[in-house]
């Protein structure tokens, strides 16, 4: 019988809910055991070639390129879980969210203090910018929500065993807490 299959990717934010699925130590292993990864950071393979069992995605929508990557996995992934404030939320990088983008841009190209030749970048190879960032819940729908900044590595490890063992992850107050 094949393993179920587990896919992982990341977009606006800091990389940490990654860092904390890596944090689950020795029990990566355990899961290596459990499941097969397809596109993932931690395998470095880019692009789907097959639907997965689940997605587990992380940070916001900051830019088209975000938005598409996200769509291809809400239709890659049988069940997707988006981990973390900036997936939530939008998190830190939607603290930008109060000021109009065009003041952002020329705050951190023309006018910011480590400004030497000022020019907001326009190159066809950059992605171009949203108006605001968004949730990853306001662009595709997502199954599962798991919180923190970033949720801790007991959280995300209890979370993908109950969805492997056919389970709704519900987690207890002491792995969402953060005292």
């Amino acid at each position: 019988m094949s393993k179920p299959t587990i896919a992982t990717g990341h977009f606006t934010g800091c990389f940490g809910c990654h860092m904390s699925l890596l944090d689950i130590d020795e029990r990566i292993l355990q899961l290596t055991e459990l499941v097969e990864f397809d596109k993932s950071p931690i395998n470095d393979k880019k692009r789907f070639d097959r639907v997965v069992d689940i997605g587990i995605i992380e940070g916001g929508c900051s830019n088209d390129e975000n938005v598409e990557f996200l769509r291809m996995f809400r239709k890659n992934c049988k069940t997707l879980v988006a981990i973390g404030a900036c997936a939530l939320t939008g998190g830190v990088p939607a603290m930008r969210n109060t000021v109009p983008l065009r003041e952002c841009l020329e705050e951190a190209f023309l006018r910011g203090p480590s400004v030497i030749d000022g020019v907001i970048p326009n190159d066809p190879d950059i992605p171009i910018m949203l108006d605001r960032v968004y949730p990853a819940h306001e662009v595709v729908k997502i199954d599962y929500f798991i919180p923190g900044c970033p949720p801790s590595a007991d959280a995300l490890w209890a979370a993908i065993v109950a969805l492997l063992e056919g389970r709704e992850p519900v987690l207890d107050y002491e792995l969402l807490k953060y005292d």
